[in-house]
């Protein structure tokens, strides 16, 4: 029974110490799948995070209310945060284990705040089929004209297209038709879409996540595709990067992550503990 758990609301990848994407954090029990998918609903979150404790492992489990994700960025950074609070100490370190795989995590308190990172894992690209784009691109409302170069199918546990468009007032303006990109992304098996904006010199970008097939039209920070973009600009140079998300829905936030060529990309962002309700 999920009545009166104990839930922690972490705000994770804030931009300069505001907005975030609210996530609900617990302790892991003894609940069914169906009421794991209750506890972000019930917590007014997109997603909730199971955080299981044994020893010096930590095992991390994701859910939306559609049902449970193999890995969720922005989830980890939160159970990160989550983990520092208890811990009590200026830094954490740790063990994280998700869908099958062992990754390193850290945190460190910065007075109120937690900035957390952990490496996603190895992330793989390739070029999208023309069916893929000839039926996702009309449902996101990208045309010819707002596409640039270097679409890609990115996967870090699930595949997701990556869809460069001209500029930020681009991307602001998007307004998906979301049946139509489920539809679209249910087909070729894709989380959802991560339309970005050309980076800057300085590797500024700003983002946007929509994920329908998780029951999430949008979400408010995305770190795992934030890792996968970071792996494919890489490739061409750019070692760091700083997406802005979430503008859309009036909660501002931001990830970074950095990548090298051969090397693993490192994902994160800063986040704040902000209450502890019980469900009811």
């Amino acid at each position: 029974m999920i009545s009166r758990l104990p839930v922690t609301i972490v705000r994770a990848c804030l931009r300069e110490g505001w907005g975030g994407s609210p996530t609900a954090v617990l302790d892991e029990a003894p609940l069914s799948d169906d009421e794991r998918c209750r506890v972000p609903v019930l917590a007014g979150t997109s997603h909730a995070v199971f955080v299981a404790v044994r020893g010096s492992d930590v095992s991390l489990r994701f859910f939306t209310a559609e049902g449970e994700l193999p890995a969720c960025g922005h989830g980890t950074v939160a159970a990160l945060a989550f983990l520092a609070e208890r811990a009590g100490d200026t830094e954490y370190r740790g063990t994280l284990r998700a869908a099958g795989r062992s990754f390193a995590g850290s945190a460190v308190r910065e007075g109120a705040r937690v900035r957390a990172a952990f490496e996603p894992g190895p992330v793989e690209l390739r070029e999208p089929t023309a069916a893929e784009c000839g039926l996702v691109l009309p449902a996101l409302g990208v045309t010819r004209d707002t596409l640039v170069p270097g679409v890609r199918v990115a996967s870090v546990g699930r595949a997701r297209l990556l869809v460069p468009v001209a500029s930020r007032s681009v991307l602001a303006a998007l307004a998906p038709d979301f049946r139509q990109l489920r539809s679209a992304c249910d087909r070729f098996g894709l989380l959802g879409c991560y339309v970005h904006s050309v980076p800057t010199r300085s590797g500024r970008i700003a983002a946007r996540m929509f994920a329908p097939s998780i029951g999430v039209p949008e979400d408010i920070a995305n770190a795992n595709s934030t890792a996968c973009l970071a792996a494919d600009l890489a490739g061409r140079g750019v070692t760091g990067i700083a997406v802005d998300m979430g503008d859309s829905l009036g909660s501002p936030a931001t990830v970074t992550a950095t990548a090298r060529p051969g090397s693993a990309v490192q994902v994160g962002g800063s986040a704040v503990v902000v209450d502890v309700v019980r469900l009811s």
